[in-house]
């Protein structure tokens, strides 16, 4: 049988109740599922099948709560790494989330006890529109892989955001707003999502509110006094701001100090208050920033993964280091570097690196 044009998932889960709602869901939203009970099904699987998305329960024993979730995320990262996963459970502890998002690379976590199909059906979309289609050992694959050494798909261009609020209302709200104007838009609730999500994609554009529910207390003490260092929001902005991707802040807390320090310091070019926002003003400075980037400038030759391979250059990342955090070989990475100097018209890495700072700081001015 022909496999579904949107690719197949893998759901791992010991309950049958529960794989069955998830597959009745991710079927109708035309994937193909396959299920695993255990760690070493779920290898197996992924040995044999090329995966859009993962499903992937904390606990995959009927006697006794365990981990055994997080070995078969590890097993994702390491044989699938372009397969986005997210995290099932119905016992975990803030720290156990925490570690799945930022140490096993899952792209959220879902606790079973909240979990609406609505809301996951809204998620599986999102998802689907931005994750590559990804080719493993079958044959008869309907589309191009992204994997090293494929052919990418060209699709229509299209500017994508990010926004990152802890408030589903806002997010709703700013990604509507977004989607209004075009752009292809990701949403996250935390710090360790966001990071998942900058680490898989290349934004044109991030919306971020700087108190974010973090799993440390937030010192509101520093808030007051304009450092803003225990803010997940702040922490974030580090981050927009190494890969050169000009960011809002739409925010409750509105230090002076902290706003006057994000500007000087370039890491934002605008920040609305939540108590006075106005859709117009805010539609007004994205069409500025669109603006901005619809000049003429050599970075727009370049493709994601060169804009991701440049960012991590900037950052003063090696090749080997490069190559890692992208899951790509070093050859590849050797590869892109040629074709980017080509196409920014400079010889070498320092050169490459200059050119960036040069056209980060004009736009910033």
């Amino acid at each position: 049988m022909r496999r579904s044009r949107l690719g197949r998932a893998l759901i791992v889960e010991d309950d049958l109740a529960w794989r069955s709602a998830i597959g009745e869901v991710l079927t109708e939203e035309g994937l193909d599922v396959d299920f695993a009970e255990s760690v070493t099904v779920a290898q197996a699987l992924m040995r044999r099948h090329a995966y859009r998305l993962a499903i992937v329960d904390l606990s995959l024993s009927e006697s006794q709560p365990d981990r055994q979730g997080l070995l078969v995320l590890q097993a994702i990262r390491q044989q699938a790494p372009l397969c986005p996963a997210i995290l099932l459970t119905g016992y975990a502890t803030v720290e156990i989330a925490v570690m799945a998002l930022r140490e096993y690379g899952a792209l959220t976590c879902l606790r079973k006890e909240t979990f609406g199909r609505m809301h996951f059906r809204s998620l599986i979309r999102e998802i689907l529109a931005t994750a590559p289609v990804v080719v493993g050992e079958e044959k008869d694959s309907p589309e191009p892989s992204l994997i090293e050494g494929g052919r990418e798909k060209r699709e229509e261009k299209r500017q994508s955001a990010l926004v990152v609020d802890d408030d589903a209302g806002w997010r709703n709200l700013l990604g509507e707003l977004l989607g209004g104007m075009g752009f292809r838009v990701q949403t996250c609730a935390g710090l360790g999502e966001a990071l998942n999500r900058l680490r898989r994609a290349h934004f044109d554009l991030a919306v971020v509110d700087l108190s974010l529910t973090e799993p440390m207390n937030t010192n509101r003490e520093n808030v007051q006094a304009g450092t803003g260092e225990e803010l997940g929001g702040v922490r974030l902005l580090d981050h927009t701001y190494a890969r050169g991707i000009p960011t809002i802040v739409v925010s409750g807390l509105s230090s002076p100090r902290l706003i006057e320090a994000l500007y000087q310091g370039g890491k934002i070019v605008a920040f609305i208050e939540k108590r006075t926002f106005e859709r117009r003003v805010f539609l007004e400075i994205v069409e500025e920033i669109q603006a901005q980037q619809g000049k003429e400038t050599p970075l727009g030759l370049l493709s994601d993964r060169e804009r991701q391979v440049l960012n991590l250059l900037v950052e003063g990342h090696s090749n080997p280091q490069i190559a890692q955090e992208l899951f790509i070989s070093l050859n590849t990475v050797k590869r892109h570097l040629k074709s980017i100097f080509a196409k920014l018209g400079v010889r070498n890495r320092a050169e490459a690196v200059a050119l960036v700072l040069r056209l980060r700081e004009r736009d910033r001015t």
